[in-house]
């Protein structure tokens, strides 16, 4: 029993200050809204970033869903979002990168069916990395790895008849 409890306190001691990106509409590991899927209004949810790393100039994000047969599924690609301690609902500043339907743009959970897990994605950067809007995941991972200060990952699902 007091191992547990100092274990409890070890993790809380090493992770208390950790970066973290949250949600005010779901919890992690919880089931996403409606409406942020193509089958409600398909608007991104908002976000909050917690113990943001001293040096942070801005944001990437990356949301994907890797319950796709045999591939992944990008749904959100953004970068350069301004140092902020949360995107609001909907609104989002930074440069909207390609997504898998080739679009500069949010496109919300709307697999086939069945239940999939999306993973958000949270980069804190050192310095803004310009990237030309034409660019996608792959090219962002390879523009950043140099530059992040710290990453966080929130999990929502989304089951759909």
């Amino acid at each position: 029993m007091y191992l547990k409890i100092l274990i409890s306190l070890f993790h809380f001691l090493l992770f208390q200050d950790s970066f973290t990106v949250k949600s005010p509409d779901f919890a992690n590991n919880h089931y996403m809204q409606f409406k942020f899927t193509c089958d409600g209004a398909n608007i991104s949810p908002g976000l909050v970033f917690e113990n943001i790393p001293k040096g942070t100039t801005c944001f990437a994000l990356i949301m994907d869903d890797t319950d796709v047969s045999g591939s992944e599924f990008v749904h959100w690609v953004m970068w350069d979002i301004p140092l902020c301690d949360r995107l609001l609902e909907n609104k989002a500043s930074g440069v909207f990168g390609k997504n898998s339907h080739n679009q500069n743009a949010y496109f919300g959970p709307c697999q086939p069916n069945g239940e999939h897990n999306y993973h958000f994605k949270v980069f804190a950067l050192d310095r803004f990395l310009k990237l030309n809007s034409s660019a996608g995941k792959t090219e962002l991972l390879k523009t950043m790895e140099t530059h992040i200060l710290g990453q966080s990952e929130l999990v929502a699902k989304y089951i759909r008849q």
